[in-house]
């Protein structure tokens, strides 16, 4: 059942100087489990079947929102790795690279169909195995999902027009590492591309998120996609250093920490191996004078707390114009009040559960350094579930560079407020940092959106949005946010020779 935020009926909450009208009571509005048929035990997907971890070893996957066990998954060891991969290379040198990309777009088009077909499937298990709205993953997710197979489907008989040489040839095996916050996307986004090259893939989805690619590794059988072409093994931090060091491994395509960015990075150094790196990041949402402010208040929320802040191109850090400052907050803080956090699978819920018992342990950690900082903290009244993994909405305020919650990624539902007075000023705070993957800009002048773009040193900057994405569009950062592009004709570059 989902719980509320604030009471209802005319009761209303004093926090601080702002006074927040209660919200109404929402009757719960459950999505069904039956749709998902969950088995106990799952093994590794290799050579287009199931099978057994030769080292016998598991672990489990739990629901982030009740902490119940869910399943057990195999956990694959070097020598599992080694038969993915070379399972893969057969398929790459016998079949996949040899057949025309007009085939190999047929089987992308079926997968994105039977996606399509499996949607509400794949959105209640997402949103089990990760904690994220129902809403979320049933809107968002799988409908990107869809899309981007369908994109890289229409790219795969084009290449020789792509603008990567006239006859680009695809590099072989492609070893890629998801993160736990997008499973599904994420999967999307580096299989979808490799495929439509012409390479064969290996992928790691994250220990604590496996299942949606384990219901993925059915629709590859379901589509009759020719065996060892895709290849998923399950698995911890050594499975995916024995992928990245891999020496039949010809491209590397992690999404993830910067710190593991970094050791991918030193790993493969000296080698021929090709690689993507998209990591973490601190993204300056930047709110002007003139913004249209319930507009600008709708993208601050969505930009920090969509996914619960599990996002590396998060609005984690709001600089508002002083001007407008407390106009903006106490606009902010009367929706945060709306937001309902509770079950992942009530439709109503608008923030679901933090991933894991590790991350929240994270994210309570980096919230009290930022109280002992001297940063003023606040969310609005709010009932957590007693079991699970939850943080309310959060923000900060009085927050200057020095805070270590404006410097380091917190990935969680934590809003960091800094002002500016002008726009060089906005410029300057927005850059102070070692992360360069996105931000975004509130304003109605079209020639300050234009002035502050060129000199954001960001990868994608959303002007009156935030935390829109497209296949046809490019992702990626500068700095400690990797390097590499994924989505749009960029993200096929990356897998070309």
């Amino acid at each position: 059942m989902a719980k509320k935020v604030v009471s209802t009926g005319s009761t209303t909450a004093k926090t601080g100087s702002t006074t927040v009208q209660a919200g109404f009571d929402y009757a719960p509005a459950p999505e069904s489990r039956a749709i998902v048929d969950i088995k106990s035990s799952y093994g590794l997907f290799i050579n287009g079947e199931f099978v057994d971890s030769t080292g016998g070893n598991s672990f489990k996957t739990i629901s982030p929102s009740t902490e119940e066990v869910l399943a057990e998954i195999a956990e694959a060891n070097d020598a599992d790795v080694d038969a993915a991969v070379r399972a893969a290379r057969r398929a790459y040198t016998r079949v996949w690279s040899k057949m025309s990309g007009a085939e190999r777009g047929k089987y992308l088009y079926r997968i994105a169909r039977i996606i399509q077909e499996r949607a509400r499937e794949f959105a209640v298990l997402e949103s089990i195995d990760n904690g994220k709205p129902i809403k979320e993953s049933r809107d968002v997710d799988v409908p990107t999902v869809a899309a981007h197979f369908f994109y890289y489907a229409g790219w795969a008989d084009k290449l020789e027009f792509s603008g990567f040489g006239p006859d680009p040839k695809p590099l072989g095996v492609a070893g890629q590492i998801i993160p736990w916050n997008f499973p599904l996307l994420m999967l999307a986004w580096k299989i979808a591309p490799a495929l439509a090259c012409g390479n064969t893939v290996v992928l790691k989805p994250a220990e604590t998120t496996p299942l949606t690619a384990l219901l993925f590794a059915e629709v590859c059988q379901q589509a009759d996609l020719p065996p060892g072409v895709v290849n998923i093994v399950t698995g911890a931090g050594p499975t995916g250093q024995a992928i990245v060091s891999h020496p039949d491994v010809d491209k590397v395509a992690f999404t993830g920490s910067t710190d593991v960015g970094r050791a991918i990075a030193k790993a493969i150094a000296g080698t021929e191996k090709k690689v993507t790196l998209e990591l973490g990041g601190k993204a300056a949402n930047i709110v002007f004078e003139d913004s249209p402010v319930d507009q600008a208040v709708e993208g601050i929320v969505n930009g920090i707390f969509f996914n619960q802040g599990h996002v590396c191109c998060a609005g984690s850090r709001l600089l508002v114009q002083e001007s407008v400052a407390d106009e903006v907050l106490e606009r902010l803080k009367r929706r945060m009040a709306t937001l309902r956090v509770g079950d992942p699978l009530d439709k109503n819920t608008d923030i679901g559960a933090i991933n894991s018992a590790e991350q929240l342990a994270k994210i309570r950690e980096l919230s009290e350094i930022g109280e002992l900082e001297g940063a003023e903290r606040w969310s609005p009244p709010c009932e957590l579930p007693a079991h699970g993994f939850w943080f309310p909405p959060t923000i900060f305020t009085g927050v200057t560079a020095a805070h270590r919650i404006a410097r380091e990624e917190i990935f969680g539902p934590v809003l960091s407020v800094i002002t500016f007075r002008t726009p060089a000023e906005a410029v300057e705070k927005a850059n102070n940092t070692p992360f360069g993957l996105s931000a975004g800009i509130w304003t109605e002048k079209g020639s300050r959106i234009l002035w502050m773009a060129s000199r954001l040193r960001a990868g994608v900057v959303w002007a009156n949005t935030f935390n829109r994405f497209d296949p046809t569009s490019p992702f990626g950062g500068y700095k400690e946010s990797g390097y590499g592009r994924e989505g749009g004709r960029h993200g096929l570059e990356a897998y070309l020779r």
